[in-house]
């Protein structure tokens, strides 16, 4: 396994748009509904799919296109912030550590280009799977957040994890 990410290009946009846009290649725990088949396009034309304020990276195998990465700014004080990344991995892909591997090389990614102190991410409580590859890619458990996403007709707990820059000093350099 050869797990890196890249900046998407414009042929991948029908690629990104199927990992968010069919419910098939979503999975149970992230198909929120169809959106606008241009969405990826709009923001290709837009910033190229990496601006100051969020981004979206491929998570690549080889020549294969094995999913995305994508981080948001979230403020936390009236002076700072944090970024709350997610990724999908195609349903072909799953369960071969291509999302661990993505998440440990997207924090190091924006610990080493960015000023902040922290990443974080969430996944519904009951998606047991990311909460493994989370904790395997180096995140702490925070805690319970009730009711925090709607999904299939009903809201949902989730569970939050983050990653601070501290907690990279005894990681692995080489990621």
């Amino acid at each position: 396994m050869n797990t890196a990410l890249s900046p998407a290009r414009e042929d991948d946009l029908p690629f990104l748009n199927r990992l968010t846009n069919d419910p098939e290649a979503t999975g149970p725990h992230q198909w929120l509904g169809w959106h606008s088949p241009h969405h990826y396009r709009r923001r290709w034309e837009e910033d190229g799919l990496i601006g100051d304020d969020r981004g979206m990276l491929l998570i690549v195998d080889g020549d294969d296109r094995v999913g995305f990465v994508s981080w948001s700014r979230q403020r936390t004080s009236r002076e700072g912030h944090c970024w709350e990344m997610g990724l999908i991995v195609a349903p072909e892909f799953r369960g071969r550590g291509h999302g661990t591997r993505a998440q440990r090389l997207l924090v190091r990614y924006l610990f080493d280009h960015t000023t902040v102190n922290r990443v974080q991410a969430s996944t519904e409580v009951t998606n047991l799977a990311e909460q493994r590859s989370l904790e395997k890619a180096g995140f702490t458990r925070e805690g319970v957040l009730r009711g925090v996403s709607f999904r299939a007709g009903e809201w949902h707990d989730g569970v939050l994890y983050s990653v601070i820059r501290a907690d990279l000093k005894d990681a692995d350099p080489g990621v």
